[in-house]
């Protein structure tokens, strides 16, 4: 079966390189956020996020390797791919779910009419 020219395991060789660098430099700050939570079920989550996203870098980390010493159309660096995007779309999710569920990382918007202690009042000519 072809999966495509030389051209795209090239392409998929170098991308793959630098989201696992950027994934890696991602890594530590976030676990600089884990280690700040409060205990309970966003931690819980963030665990499972965390957990998840190591095992999608050591995935596509063996990716790499394969892609050098495998066939260029090798079938198994592509399931590996595919495995990894998955895995990449669950842990979105749940990081989708602690911000916006549990409201991690977001900085509470004053209500309507209500003056944030950051932002002072100050009177403005109308003319």
């Amino acid at each position: 079966m072809k999966w495509g020219g030389i051209v795209w395991n090239d392409v998929a060789f170098y991308t793959m390189a630098g989201g696992t660098i950027g994934a890696l430099m991602a890594a530590l700050p976030g676990l600089i956020d884990l280690i700040s939570m409060s205990p309970g079920k966003a931690k819980r989550i963030g665990i499972w996020h965390m957990c998840i996203n190591l095992v999608v870098v050591a995935l596509f980390a063996i990716n790499l390797w394969l892609r050098t010493v495998a066939a260029p159309r090798a079938n198994p660096p592509l399931w590996l791919s595919v495995i990894g995007i998955v895995l990449l779309g669950i842990s979105g999710w749940l990081g989708g779910e602690m911000v916006y569920v549990h409201g991690i990382a977001v900085e509470p918007q004053p209500s309507a009419g209500e003056v944030s202690p950051a932002e002072p009042v100050t009177p403005r000519r109308a003319a």
